[in-house]
């Protein structure tokens, strides 16, 4: 796997592994499947996110959703999780949400990238083009615990409190 000198599809040189408290991190490993997909990069040095590109153009009429396709397949590092989640200026413009959001995507998963868009405006429709950036992709490192089937459980402050048991 080329990590540096590698160039994305529109010949841009490919983003070096951003090193974060003094360790630099692997390169994540990035299959394109479709000669129209982008390499998800991130819009500016040290951003959490990589954007995710649509590879299909979509009509999102008022209240629909769809399942739009990146072109790519990524090799999430064992250990670690991919969140697929919303842009914001996205929502902000035109209402787009992630139906599942945030999206997971497992280390053992080598399929393409698809994303959950829904159009929440109910009255204007929202065009995705070839191209435009749709979500973001952050990876997160996960603890990964056995199960272990108890009789009790330790006891909380909250125990089972749950939805709007923390008050307004």
């Amino acid at each position: 796997m080329s990590v540096s000198g590698g160039t994305d599809i529109e010949g841009e040189a490919l983003a070096e592994a951003v090193p974060v408290g003094g360790a630099a991190h692997a390169p994540l490993a990035v299959k394109r499947l479709h000669p129209d997909a982008i390499l998800p990069r991130r819009a500016y040095p040290g951003d959490a996110g990589l954007d995710l590109h649509a590879v299909e153009a979509v009509t999102l009429e008022p209240g629909a959703r769809a399942s739009v396709g990146t072109g790519i397949a990524v090799a999430i590092p064992e250990g670690q999780g991919g969140l697929v989640l919303p842009r914001s200026g996205l929502a902000a413009r035109s209402g787009i949400a992630l139906v599942n959001a945030p999206g997971l995507i497992d280390a053992g998963y080598r399929g393409e990238i698809r994303v959950l868009l829904l159009n929440t405006d109910r009255v204007t429709p929202c065009e995705i083009a070839v191209g435009d950036r749709i979500a973001q992709l952050v990876l997160v490192r996960l603890e990964l615990p056995a199960t272990v089937e108890v009789d009790e459980l330790p006891s909380t402050e909250r125990g089972e409190g749950g939805f709007g048991s923390s008050g307004s």
